[in-house]
């Protein structure tokens, strides 16, 4: 098992004084799909609009099914019809060859932005924050946030990605992460003062906390939870070589594995080869039952910036077994199973001390709930930004 991993390089955004007046406030990310940082804007939005601040969330290219999540919440809409962009952070280059479609939504960007007259613009995500940056210049924003949800790997010799980015973030106020893991990768990679950055935790709602009816799943043998996109860097790979070794050690398991993706073939073939039961169920919208059928909930990603999937697990008071990448240390340290990443026979091993030893995963369970009661809090994550915008407010 790996250690945990130092998060003080970075001061965490906390709470402050309650002036200059907080109004108006708009948000901005792609679109509203079932993503972590969907969820997170989703639940921002709500709760500016909760403690009295107008708030506009502008979407760049498509509407999703989390908008139902902002019905009836007195948040306004306003999607800017670019269609250029399909998979955030990869297609840069369609991006810029689709440059009417994208001017036209930057015009319709600041055209808005004149007529709300927000006091801020916190924009998550690459393709959104390098052109709030200049449409809240143009639009005379006072404040303009850039957040940063993951670490920049993707971005890793693209220059023109790197020098677009310096750019945008040299417009902007402040840069927030959701993760100390991911301020540090934004100051190595970009190269950012410590004094542009700030850290706030994602939240969770109360429903998130809530005990609810197990989901019915036939089986006799202890349930592995994962739930992750079914891509390359979620390291599926190694956790159905983990779940094999396992029933090599006599502790068989039944892998319970919710999400979707391109890498859904190669994985079932590799299931089938290996003679494990594993049960691929796609998307779902009641992972809750789900975690409270689970016997463990495991993460095996090769790179992560701050795992919804984690965070859900721990308010569930579920053991967790993750790799030590990016911001799961900071959730899991004390609290859950630390592993190496690409490590079949070390994720075997965390599982195996999980299923086996259930004094210590009913210990670790516990520990990471009263945690994420304590630090992961919807309440306390929206608090924290109100605070900060305030703050950048009064400097002007």
């Amino acid at each position: 098992m790996t250690g945990c991993r130092d998060t003080k390089a970075v001061e965490t955004a906390g709470t402050g004084s309650t002036d200059p007046e907080l109004s108006r406030v708009c948000l901005m990310i792609g679109q509203l799909g079932l993503g972590g940082a969907e969820k997170q804007i989703v639940i921002l939005a709500r709760g500016l609009v909760a403690r009295g601040i107008e708030t506009t969330l502008f979407l760049l290219s498509n509407r999703g099914p989390r908008e139902e999540e902002l019905a009836g919440s007195g948040v306004t809409i306003i999607s800017l019809g670019y269609r250029g962009i399909t998979r955030p952070w990869v297609d840069l280059r369609r991006a810029l060859n689709d440059t009417a479609a994208g001017l036209r939504a930057f015009v319709r960007l600041v055209a808005h932005l004149r007529r709300a007259r927000p006091q801020v613009l916190h924009a998550y995500l690459f393709h959104c924050y390098i052109a709030a940056a200049p449409a809240a210049r143009l639009a005379r924003v006072p404040v303009c946030v850039a957040g940063r949800r993951s670490l920049g790997t993707f971005k890793e010799g693209r220059r023109v990605q790197l020098a677009v980015e310096r750019v945008a973030t040299g417009m902007t106020h402040l840069v927030v992460a959701n993760a100390h893991a991911v301020a540090e990768d934004a100051m190595r990679q970009e190269g950012l003062p410590r004094d542009k950055i700030a850290v706030i935790h994602n939240g969770m709602e109360e429903r998130d906390f809530r005990a609810v009816s197990p989901a019915h799943l036939t089986t006799d043998l202890p349930v592995v939870l994962c739930v992750a996109n079914l891509r390359t860097y979620k390291g599926h790979q190694y956790l159905l070589d983990a779940v094999s070794r396992l029933g090599q050690r006599k502790q068989p398991c039944t892998l319970v594995l919710i999400g979707e993706g391109p890498q859904r073939p190669d994985l079932e073939q590799q299931a089938e080869r290996l003679g494990i039961d594993a049960r691929f169920l796609g998307h779902r919208t009641d992972v809750a039952a789900f975690l409270a059928r689970a016997d463990v909930v495991v993460l095996p990603s090769l790179q992560e910036g701050l795992s919804n999937a984690v965070m859900e697990a721990m308010a569930a008071g579920r053991p967790v077994v993750a790799t030590a990448v990016g911001g799961t240390p900071e959730l899991l340290c004390d609290r859950g199973v630390l592993v190496p990443p690409a490590d079949a026979e070390a994720l075997a091993e965390g599982l195996h001390w999980m299923l086996t030893d259930h004094a210590a995963s009913a210990r670790l369970g516990k520990a990471a709930r009263e945690w994420a009661l304590e630090h992961l809090s919807a309440d306390t994550m929206v608090e924290r930004h109100v605070s900060l915008y305030r703050r950048l407010l009064e400097r002007g």
